[in-house]
C-alpha cells in the first residue's frame, strides 16, 4: 500500500483544457448522453436564443430537425458579436463557442434575464457535437464557422456565395439579423443522436407558454411536419392545458403578476376536483423540477391566504384548527413562474433543479399572499368553492391519517410491518433487494417457488386493486391490497412518507400478457404515480416482460418475447414437429419456466418506467383513469385500431 502512495505525484494530476471537461464528463453538464441528454443539448441552444427574446431583441425562434440527424436552432435576435475580443485576441462568437464560462450572461449589461448561468450551454453543445456550424446575421453582413468536436476548424469568414454544407435543408431564415446553430451529436458520446418531434414539441410548447408573445417554429424535415406555437397570456393558458380533462371548482384560473424588487412574479392557480396536486415552477424560464424558495414563499402564502378567508368567513371557528398545507393541496394546479436579473440568481447545481435565493421566499409569498387576498374579496363566489373544497380534504386528511395510523399499528402487530401473503427475501439491503408484484396467488405460488431468495421477494396480490384516481387516501388504504402493499414498501405514504425506508430498489410489477394483467398493471401505476411518485423518479420501478410463447421441436426450447421473435425464432427450425405454446398467465408456467425467462438476472428482460414528462404523464393518467367520460372516449375511439387485443 505504501509502495503505491509512492507513486502518487504531479504528473498524475490531469489538467483539463479548453472543452475537454465536458468530452470526459458529459453527463456533469447535460444530465445523460441518452435520448434526454441529447434533446438537453436542444435546450442549451433554444436558451440562447430566449435569452434575446427575454432581453426584448428576438421575436421568431426557430427548431428544424433535418435528415441524417443533424438540427438547426435559428432567431431573429441581434446576432452573437464577431469581432475580435479585446482580451483573448480571437472573434467574440468563437471565444463563446469554445470557451466555457464564457458569453453575454455575467454582468457588464449583456443580459439582464437570463436562462443560462453557468455559461457552459452552446460551448457544451458544441463539445459534444461531431461537427457544429454557427451562422450570425449582423449589419446586413453573413459570417461563418465551423467545428469538430468543439474545436474551430477556422477562423470566423463571411459567407460567401452558397456554402457547401454537410446535411440538406429547405429551411429559409429570412431574419435580418440573429444567430443560427447547427449541429449533429457526437455518436461516440450520445446512444442516439435522432431527435424525437413528440418531445421536441413537448420541450418547445412548455418554453412558449412562459414567454409569451414570442413565435416558436418547429419543423421536421424528415417527415414534412410543422407546428407553430404562440401564447399571448402564457401561464393561464398552460393551467387550462393542464386542467382540461379535469372538472373545474371554478372556471378562470387566478392569475397575479407583480415585480417587486426587481423580481418579476407571475403564478396562476386553480383548483379541480380531484386529490392530487400539479405544480410547476420555473426560474427564468428554466424548469426548478426540485422546487426552491420561490415554491416554498408560494406554499406559505397559498396556506395563509386560505386560512386568513376562512377565518374571515367564519368557515373556520376560533376553537378550530388552522387548515394545513396538505390540505390546500388537494386538487390544486399551479404554476410558479419567477424572472430576475441572471448575475444574482442561484441555482444549487448545474442542471439548475432547485433554486437557492433565500431572499425570493418572503417576495414571492408577499406578491401570492396579496394577490389571493384580492382575488376572494372580488370573488366570493370562487372563494367559497375552494374553501369547500379545502374543508373537505381537511376532514379527509383526519379520517387518512386514522387510517394510515391503523396500517402502522398492523404492521407492528404482524411483525415489524410485514404482511403475512409477503415473501421477503433473505438480504436487508434496499440497493441489492427487489419486489415482484405478481397478479393472483397461482402466478404468485410459482415465483415463490422459482426465485432466488437471497434477494427477491414476492408480493401476490388478489384481484385488480382500486382505481386510486378516483379515490381520497382514506377510502384508499381501507382496500387490503393497497394496505399490505404499503406495508411491504416499508415507505409510508401521505404527509408521513419516507422514501428512505424503502425496503426494495427494485420493484417489479409482473402480470399476465392479456387485457386484465394490463388493466391491473395500469391501476398500480396509478396508484405509484399519484401516491408515491418518488419511486418512479429515482427509478425504483419495473415492469417485467414474460414470454408470449415457448417453442419447442424434441429437446431443442425457445422462448419468444413478441410476435416478431417467434417469426424469427420460427425461421430457424426445419421440418415438422414444432410446438408452440401462447402462454394466457404467468400460472401457466412452472417455477423453473418463470425463473428462467422473467425472474432470472441473466435473461429476462425489464422495462424501467420513468418520468421523463410529469405533466403529459398527468394527463394521461387523469384521461385513462379519472370520472371525466368524453376525452377517455375520444382516446379510444382515436386509437382503436392500434390495439392488440388477447382476450
Amino acid at each position: 500500500m505504501a509502495k503505491d502512495s509512492n507513486k502518487y505525484s504531479a504528473e498524475q494530476i490531469q489538467v483539463l483544457e479548453g472543452l475537454e471537461p465536458v468530452r470526459k464528463r458529459p453527463g456533469m453538464y447535460v444530465g445523460s448522453t441518452d435520448l434526454r441528454g441529447l434533446h438537453h443539448l436542444i435546450k442549451e441552444v433554444v436558451d440562447n436564443s430566449i435569452d434575446e427574446a427575454l432581453a426584448g431583441y428576438a421575436k421568431n425562434i426557430w427548431v428544424i430537425l433535418h435528415g441524417d440527424d443533424y438540427i438547426t436552432v435559428a432567431d431573429d435576435g441581434r446576432g452573437i458579436p464577431v469581432e475580435k475580443h479585446p482580451k483573448v485576441g480571437k472573434s467574440a462568437l468563437e471565444v463563446i463557442m469554445t470557451t466555457l464560462h464564457a458569453g453575454g450572461k455575467f454582468g457588464a449589461g449583456g443580459y439582464k434575464v437570463s436562462t443560462g448561468l453557468h455559461g457552459v450551454g452552446v460551448s457544451a453543445v458544441n463539445a459534444l457535437s461531431d461537427y457544429l456550424r454557427a451562422e450570425v446575421r449582423r449589419d446586413r453582413k453573413d459570417y461563418f464557422q465551423e467545428y469538430i468536436r468543439g474545436k474551430a476548424k477556422a477562423v470566423v469568414a463571411p459567407i460567401s456565395g452558397k456554402p457547401d454544407l454537410p446535411f440538406k435543408s429547405n429551411f429559409q431564415w429570412k431574419a435580418k439579423s440573429g444567430t443560427k446553430i447547427t449541429f449533429i451529436a457526437d455518436k461516440t458520446i450520445f446512444s442516439t443522436t435522432k431527435a424525437e418531434l413528440e418531445k421536441l414539441e413537448r420541450q418547445i410548447k412548455q418554453v412558449a407558454y412562459l414567454v409569451a408573445g414570442i413565435f416558436f417554429h418547429v419543423y421536421d424535415e424528415r417527415s414534412g411536419q410543422e407546428t407553430h406555437y404562440f401564447f399571448q397570456s402564457g401561464l393561464v393558458t398552460l393551467i387550462k392545458h393542464l386542467n382540461r380533462n379535469k372538472a373545474l371548482i371554478h372556471p378562470e384560473p387566478i392569475l397575479i403578476h407583480r415585480v417587486v424588487d426587481g423580481v418579476d412574479v407571475e403564478v396562476a392557480i386553480q383548483y379541480n376536483d380531484g386529490f392530487v396536486e400539479n405544480v410547476e415552477s420555473f426560474a427564468n424560464v428554466v424548469p426548478t423540477t426540485e422546487g426552491g424558495s420561490h415554491l416554498t414563499g408560494f406554499r406559505i402564502a397559498l396556506t395563509r391566504a386560505i386560512n386568513d378567508y376562512a377565518r374571515k368567513s367564519e368557515a373556520l371557528k376560533e376553537k378550530d384548527e388552522n387548515l394545513t398545507g396538505e390540505d390546500v393541496k388537494e386538487g390544486l394546479t399551479a404554476v410558479i413562474s419567477i424572472k430576475m436579473d441572471s448575475d444574482k440568481i442561484q441555482f444549487e447545481s448545474q442542471t439548475k433543479e432547485k433554486l437557492g435565493n433565500a431572499e425570493l421566499q418572503p417576495i414571492v409569498a408577499q406578491v401570492v399572499k396579496e394577490g389571493l387576498d384580492m382575488f376572494f374579496e372580488e370573488n366570493p363566489q370562487d372563494g367559497r368553492a375552494i374553501l369547500e373544497k379545502v374543508m373537505l380534504a381537511a376532514r379527509a386528511r383526519a379520517a387518512a391519517r386514522a387510517a394510515k395510523d391503523a396500517v402502522i399499528r398492523k404492521g407492528a402487530l404482524e411483525g415489524m410491518t410485514l404482511p403475512g401473503k409477503l415473501a421477503d427475501c433473505q438480504n436487508r439491503d434496499a440497493a441489492d433487494s427487489e419486489l415482484y408484484i405478481v397478479e393472483g396467488d397461482s402466478a404468485g405460488g410459482s415465483a415463490k417457488q422459482g426465485r432466488d431468495r437471497k434477494f427477491q421477494a414476492i408480493l401476490p396480490l388478489r384481484g385488480k386493486i382500486l382505481n386510486t384516481e378516483r379515490a381520497r387516501l382514506d377510502k384508499i388504504l381501507e382496500f387490503e391490497e393497497i394496505k399490505a402493499l404499503v406495508i411491504a414498501l416499508g415507505t409510508g405514504i401521505g404527509d408521513t412518507v419516507d422514501y428512505e425506508r424503502t425496503r426494495y430498489h427494485r420493484i417489479i410489477i409482473m402480470t399476465d400478457a392479456d387485457v386484465d394483467g394490463e388493466h391491473i398493471r395500469t391501476l398500480l401505476l396509478t396508484f405509484f404515480f399519484r401516491y408515491l411518485p418518488e419511486i418512479i423518479n429515482k427509478g425504483y420501478m419495473y415492469i417485467a416482460q414474460p414470454p408470449l410463447y415457448k417453442i419447442q421441436k424434441g429437446k431443442d426450447v425457445h422462448y419468444a418475447y413478441s410476435d416478431e421473435e417467434k417469426i424469427a425464432v420460427l425461421k430457424g427450425y426445419s421440418g415438422d414437429n414444432v410446438i408452440i405454446q401462447r402462454y394466457k398467465g404467468l400460472g401457466e408456467m412452472n417455477p423453473d419456466q418463470l425463473w428462467e425467462t422473467t425472474m432470472n438476472p441473466e435473461n429476462r428482460v425489464l422495462k424501467q418506467v420513468t418520468n421523463d414528462d410529469a405533466e403529459l404523464a398527468d394527463e394521461v393518467f387523469t384521461m385513462l383513469m379519472g370520472d371525466e367520460v368524453p376525452p377517455r372516449k375520444r382516446f379510444i375511439q382515436t386509437h382503436a385500431k392500434q390495439a392488440i387485443l388477447d382476450v
